[in-house]
């Protein structure tokens, strides 16, 4: 297939929420899509428009195959991840290894074999979705929070470097969004944990707050203005009152930001 007037985007994570969402928003506005998932075939309802491509992000063979086959790329959105909560001193370490590989080390691999095409076209897009609580800390989700914080500390240090070359990176960070991801979030809490009660009243806070949240379709919005802006910001923030929450962080003390978030999923 030859690209569209307005190039090529490959989206990870296609398959639902907010990666399905961006895939269908840069369909409707031109851009040839490939979407990814773990297993293409089983998609209940692929999207008009996208062609799917499988992958595994803790899997560098998967890595490549999957950059191989689309070939010249202007934009990536690295939306693919895993949802992971549990306290800290419970979390085992192959389940750390495997947030790590799929939330930062296999973007950031894919993002490697993309840049130097998009550099010698001197054009790219690149955006890592991240999540609002690498700005915002929330216990029990240390293991997510430190992933996300990390991808965004790649975009952020990376920017400067490629952008003589016609590529900007940016990061995405939405608040509570309603995808149905509370369902998939992989926990570890042990049945006789010190942290048992305390982890499950953030939970459900954490669950009803996602419940209520913005649809993944306002996140898409903001990765397409953020893929289409001639110079796109370093962070985009949507959902959770963010306008709003950012500018508290910049005036209050750390402690009281960081207990605003705890108040909000239920901790004293």
């Amino acid at each position: 297939m030859s690209a569209p007037a307005r190039g090529t985007a490959l989206v990870t994570g296609a398959s639902s929420g907010i990666g399905a969402a961006v895939a269908a928003a840069l369909v409707r506005h031109g851009y040839l899509v490939f979407g990814t998932a773990r297993a293409p075939g089983k998609i209940a309802d692929p999207l008009p428009g996208v062609e799917y491509l499988p992958l595994d992000l803790t899997d560098n063979a998967s890595i490549e195959a999957c950059a191989a086959a689309v070939g010249d790329l202007d934009v990536l959105v690295n939306n693919a991840g895993e949802s992971q909560s549990g306290p800290l001193e419970e979390l085992p370490p192959d389940a750390l290894d495997r947030l790590f590989r799929t939330n930062v080390l296999g973007p950031v691999r894919l993002t490697q074999l993309f840049l130097p095409g998009m550099r010698a076209r001197r054009r790219g897009r690149v955006v890592m979705v991240g999540s609002m609580l690498a700005s915002f800390p929330l216990a029990y989700r240390s293991s997510y929070v430190a992933s996300k914080a990390a991808l965004k500390g790649f975009a952020s240090a990376a920017r400067r470097e490629v952008a003589p070359y016609g590529i900007g990176i940016t990061t995405v960070e939405p608040g509570s969004i309603s995808t149905g991801i509370s369902a998939r979030r992989t926990q570890y809490i042990a049945d006789d944990s010190p942290y048992k009660e305390e982890y499950h009243t953030m939970l459900s806070a954490l669950n009803a707050n996602e419940a209520n949240g913005i649809s993944a379709d306002e996140v898409a919005a903001v990765v397409l203005r953020a893929i289409e802006a001639s110079r796109p910001r370093p962070l985009y923030a949507v959902g959770s009152n963010a306008p709003l929450v950012f500018a508290l962080r910049r005036v209050l003390p750390r402690g009281a930001a960081e207990r605003m978030v705890s108040r909000r999923h239920g901790l004293r």
